[in-house]
């Protein structure tokens, strides 16, 4: 799993920009590039089609580039059009896209007019918000301020909806998903 994007209102996209870069020199120091812990992309394509998707807003964090090493920085892109390319496809690369809408209304307009997620995570005290996230949008899963750990939660079913995926999986969720049960239905001849 890797998130497509951020969607948050203008406010918190200014706070979350710095916060962003912080948390990148955290993990990975002030040159993501010679740190041991940070990977490669896996070939030329990858990187040319991610490099191509660096245009797609301004870049608030990271951005550099080498095509030699197959090396794309921890890049944050902000003022991203939705429309624009890196919006268009699921990235699975180090780019992530801070799209600002004005409030709860356009962010559930925002994820409704796209393709189902394969996971959703909401990031708000509300009790409103979150209320509405779950009752107003469709997505495989959804988390309340703690990404990707639904998937370390065996007793939790895994798996998306519509464009997202097809089935659950974990534990008795796996089986129901790769098992057909064949319904028999027989009548008595006389």
């Amino acid at each position: 799993m890797a998130p497509d994007y951020v969607l948050t209102d203008p406010e918190t996209a200014a706070a979350l920009e710095p916060a962003l870069a912080k948390a990148v020199q955290g993990l990975f120091g002030s040159e993501p590039k010679e740190s041991g812990e940070y990977g490669r992309i896996v070939n030329e394509r990858h990187f040319d089609r991610l490099s191509a998707l660096l245009g797609s807003g301004r870049v608030a964090v990271g951005g550099d580039t080498d095509r030699a090493a197959r090396y794309i920085a921890p890049t944050v892109l902000a003022d991203v059009d939705p429309e624009s390319p890196v919006m268009q496809e699921e990235i699975f690369g180090p780019i992530l896209p801070i799209v600002t809408v004005p409030d709860l209304d356009g962010a559930i307009g925002f994820v409704n007019d796209r393709d189902k997620p394969l996971a959703l995570y909401v990031f708000s005290e509300s009790d409103d918000t979150r209320e509405r996230i779950a009752a107003e949008t469709s997505s495989g899963a959804l988390g309340h301020g703690l990404p990707l750990a639904h998937l370390t939660v065996s007793d939790l079913p895994f798996g998306g909806v519509g464009e997202s995926g097809m089935g659950s999986y974990h534990g008795r969720y796996s089986i129901e998903t790769f098992s057909h049960r064949k319904a028999i239905l027989a009548k008595p001849l006389s």
